[in-house]
């Protein structure tokens, strides 16, 4: 089943469907999307990694857990299938092709679907509108990043501090330097390396194709972020999609911050689910480069709007008692595109 999650779109397959090997497995996925090919021309891939990226679901057998979801990204022009990162606009799409497949029964207007993120180990609940016992997608819900309007779908993260890093700073600071650059490295879900723009000598509303074009500026991120993977408990990251690179500036559109995301060697259209949400906890953490240009609401449990190019996401975050990181919370939407085969 081909699926929009969030802004995001891919193939979501049963694991049962795939080879066991793992060489196998990610060989029919490269084939499927055309990689590598920066066209992606003999494939379902759209040529750009925001259409090139798999959900394997299964039946779970863990207690309390319905289903398993592995993300895996497949590169555009390189022979890579990687599963080093999450991808929570792809989970979206995981309840309602659960309960489409019939790996777990609609319950009411809305079923709740508990995904464990193979990925990372950590518990999603997703939302999904089932009207009748049946999935529906058309709704009245928008994401910026999308047009038009669908079924709302909210997500509540259990415990995803630290699921790739060992801990939401893993180096236990507010902000470290890297290059002579101050950089906060978290991992709220997704481990993201979080700069001031104005420390890379840019604005941070450029346009998505003017910070592509800028071939410095990209040669020093990555030089700053094949630094950080080793810090982040990563190891050798050159081969990886993570950390995520984040430049962050004051919000100009009434959001609570601005962002400019590489994830990594391209500049995102949008924003990630998880890293708009570490984007956002790096806005209440004291110290970080995004709390000194942030807008934050008082109080415990904080709407933190991340503007990036196609508009905003809007995350809810929960302060703890003892007054760090605790529970977050987004809203997206899914679309079924088509089901059928694929060759």
């Amino acid at each position: 089943m081909w699926m929009r999650g969030g802004t995001s779109k891919g193939a979501f397959l049963l694991a049962e469907d795939l080879p066991v090997d793992i060489a196998a497995r990610d060989a029919l996925l490269l084939r499927i999307m055309g990689s590598p090919d920066a066209r992606q021309i003999d494939g379902m891939g759209g040529a750009d990694p925001l259409t090139s990226k798999v959900a394997v679901v299964s039946r779970s057998a863990r207690p309390g857990v319905d289903v398993d979801y592995l993300f895996l990204q497949v590169f555009v022009d390189r022979p890579v299938v990687t599963d080093s990162q999450n991808c929570g606009n792809m989970l979206t799409g995981v309840g309602p092709f659960a309960i489409e497949r019939g790996l777990i029964p609609a319950s009411g207007d809305v079923t709740p679907v508990r995904i464990f993120m193979q990925n990372t180990g950590q518990v999603a609940v997703a939302s999904v509108p089932t009207p009748g016992g049946v999935v529906t997608y058309a709704g009245d819900a928008r994401i910026d990043g999308v047009p038009g309007t669908a079924a709302a779908i909210p997500l509540d993260f259990e415990d995803v501090a630290g699921s790739s890093c060992g801990a939401l700073l893993p180096t236990g600071n507010a902000s470290d330097e890297i290059d002579g650059v101050r950089a906060t490295l978290i991992d709220n879900g997704m481990p993201c390396v979080i700069m001031a723009a104005g420390d890379l000598g840019v604005r941070g509303d450029e346009t998505r194709d003017a910070l592509d074009a800028n071939t410095a500026l990209k040669t020093r991120l990555e030089k700053i972020r094949l630094a950080a993977g080793p810090l982040m408990n990563l190891g050798e990251v050159a081969e990886k999609s993570v950390p995520k690179m984040i430049l962050v500036s004051a919000p100009v559109q009434g959001g609570a911050v601005s962002t400019r995301s590489f994830i990594p060697h391209r500049c995102h259209a949008s924003i990630g689910v998880f890293a708009a949400v570490s984007v956002a906890s790096a806005c209440l953490i004291e110290g970080s480069p995004a709390a000194a240009v942030a807008r934050i609401p008082h109080g415990d449990r904080v709407r933190v709007s991340v503007e990036h190019p196609s508009g905003e996401t809007t995350c809810v975050v929960t302060r703890n008692a003892a007054g760090g990181i605790g529970a977050t919370a987004i809203l997206r939407t899914a679309r079924k595109l088509f089901d059928g085969e694929v060759f």
